[in-house]
């Protein structure tokens, strides 16, 4: 889009490319460096096990998990704390036997109201900040927008503890399901003496592509031999797994030399090996696997990992793995080699990678990790003196990181959402085209006319709505810089202050809690709390309207 504005004059090149020389973008961008590297030392999460170890009940863990949680994400970004908490929690509720359901949510939750409380808590507030100097305005302090910030996420939390907490659903991990019904999702063939294949590979057997079936693993004596490659040799007296349409078993059943033992006992963790271990991947919004099939996308060679279910909404998908068009959400069961985790880690196809232990080449440097925290408090409590802008801060952080050898270059590339980073310098140029055209104008005129006899609150509520609408059918950073242009035009228009429109859109733009693609979040508890689209309608709804009242009347009355 800002590419048609920019061939066909609606903005010069300049204007275009403004938002990639963004304050607030650049922060950003430095800002997942060193949320990476505090995520990479792994010293919070170990601080937190033992935090939650201590808990007695199910309302005391969440009281004890949720409040620091909420602190945490008003200084690093949500995404990776959620990233890095949800496989804890799901694994820590499964061994108590919890339902992750209950916790999953009000993880995203309290990370999205949590991140509120100051400038860097999210990538929106930083857009929102980077607009506002940009327009010549002073931008936010650290902590101005905790006035609004720390009010609604103590009323967001006590609504998690007490209703929120009762209307979640009790739904058991996909993972969980998958192991206690293995017979639908699982089939065993037992390969006799007389199978013609006998010593040779599993592709000239003719059992790579088989009609709606997926072979991931062969057992072997106490061998297990997984991902299964095409030139794996078959042996006699080998087990071979498949999954997929187990009804349509009976093609494969017809081969000479294979014997079909109906559905299978075996268990999953049973196909594991030294080398392999059952890992759960949240397909994420950036992913390069959308609108592919896991077989257009050579899964196993891509990834060395077999898919052996793929869900949606809360439902297996019944139709052959391979065929299956991959949607962000989508959570996949994979067996996969124990360098995966390593390996995609940060890689941006995916949100979550769950394992069932840590493996030992992400083992961490527990000197390097204190070295991390302590630079970043440092930068925290030098930006909030007045010392460092934002952006000095977060710079002269990074080239620490960089010259102790807390990160290496390689690791930074990987930190950053370069396409995130894209969508947001392009929507710069986007909320310059609404103004250059009078768009933004024409809308904040529409408000005024709407409003005006109702009074500024009212125009407040339409603010917030508008951007909050926005936040829920596209993202939360193109709902901010939408929204900042005719935020304003109505501060001009009412020949008021600005500040206090943009801390309303800034809240607006984060608050996403009714549906899972308005916030990524959101979306990555979806998968793996087994979610529906309505648990978010249901659960979110009164949050939501509790976070737009609290926010109005905050800020009409602190700053108007």
């Amino acid at each position: 889009m800002l590419t048609v504005f920019m061939t066909t004059g609606v903005i010069n090149p300049g204007e275009a490319l403004r938002g990639f020389s963004n304050e607030g973008m650049i922060t950003i961008a430095l800002l997942f460096i060193v949320a990476g590297a505090v995520h990479k030392s792994g010293i919070l999460e170990d601080i937190m096990k033992l935090w939650l170890a201590g808990s007695k009940s199910v309302k005391g863990s969440m009281i004890r998990f949720f409040i620091p949680i909420s602190f945490l994400s008003g200084f690093l970004n949500n995404t990776p704390i959620v990233v890095t908490f949800t496989p804890m929690i799901k694994k820590w509720c499964e061994e108590r036997g919890i339902a992750p359901s209950k916790f999953l949510i009000p993880l995203s939750y309290a990370t999205i109201i949590g991140g509120t409380i100051t400038v860097i808590g999210t990538s929106t507030n930083l857009i929102v900040h980077g607009m506002l100097v940009d327009y010549g305005y002073d931008g936010f302090s650290l902590f101005q927008l905790a006035i609004v910030g720390i009010p609604i996420t103590i009323v967001g939390l006590i609504y998690i503890f007490t209703i929120g907490y009762k209307l979640l659903p009790e739904h058991k991990g996909f993972q969980q399901q998958i192991k206690e019904d293995s017979r639908e999702y699982l089939a065993e063939l037992i390969v006799e003496a007389s199978f013609p294949y006998i010593n040779q590979s599993v592709e000239h057997a003719g059992l790579r592509d088989l009609n709606h079936l997926y072979l991931i693993g062969i057992i072997r004596g106490k061998d297990r031999i997984s991902p299964v490659r095409p030139a794996t040799i078959i042996q006699t007296g080998d087990r071979l797994i498949f999954t997929g349409l187990i009804s349509t078993i009976e093609s494969i059943q017809m081969m000479k030399g294979l014997t079909l033992r109906t559905g299978t006992h075996l268990d999953l963790d049973e196909l594991k090996n030294g080398n392999t271990e059952l890992v759960e991947a949240v397909v994420s919004h950036q992913s390069s696997l959308h609108s592919r099939t896991i077989k257009q996308l050579k899964f196993r060679s891509r990834y060395d990992a077999g898919v052996i279910a793929v869900h949606r909404k809360n439902e297996r998908i019944t139709s052959k793995i391979g065929e299956i068009v991959l949607k962000p959400g989508d959570i996949l069961l994979l067996l996969a080699g124990k360098d995966f985790v390593e390996k995609h880690n940060q890689s941006n196809d995916f949100y979550v990678l769950t394992t069932l232990e840590t493996p030992e080449a992400l083992r961490r440097n527990p000197a390097k990790g204190r070295l991390a925290i302590v630079l970043f408090i440092c930068m925290i409590l030098l930006v909030a003196c007045g010392v460092l802008s934002m952006l000095n801060g977060m710079a002269i952080v990074v080239v620490l990181l960089l010259l102790t050898k807390v990160i290496t270059p390689e690791e930074a590339k990987r930190f950053i959402h370069f396409d995130v980073l894209l969508l947001i310098a392009s929507s710069f140029g986007i909320g310059i085209a609404m103004s250059e055209t009078g768009l933004a104008s024409w809308i904040a005129e529409g408000l005024l006319d709407v409003g005006k006899p109702l009074g500024l609150f009212a125009i407040l509520i339409f603010i917030y709505l508008l951007t909050n609408i926005f936040t829920e059918l596209i993202t939360n950073s193109a709902a901010a810089v939408l929204m900042i242009p005719i935020g304003l035009e109505l501060a001009e228009g009412l020949q008021l202050q600005p500040i206090g429109f943009a801390v309303v859109i800034a809240i607006a733009s984060s608050a996403s809690f009714i549906t899972p693609i308005g916030y990524q979040t959101n979306l990555i508890v979806y998968g793996p709390g087994g979610y529906k689209f309505k648990d978010y309608i249901k659960v979110g709804t009164p949050l939501s309207l509790l976070v737009m009242i609290m926010t109005v009347v905050i800020s009409y009355y602190w700053w108007f």
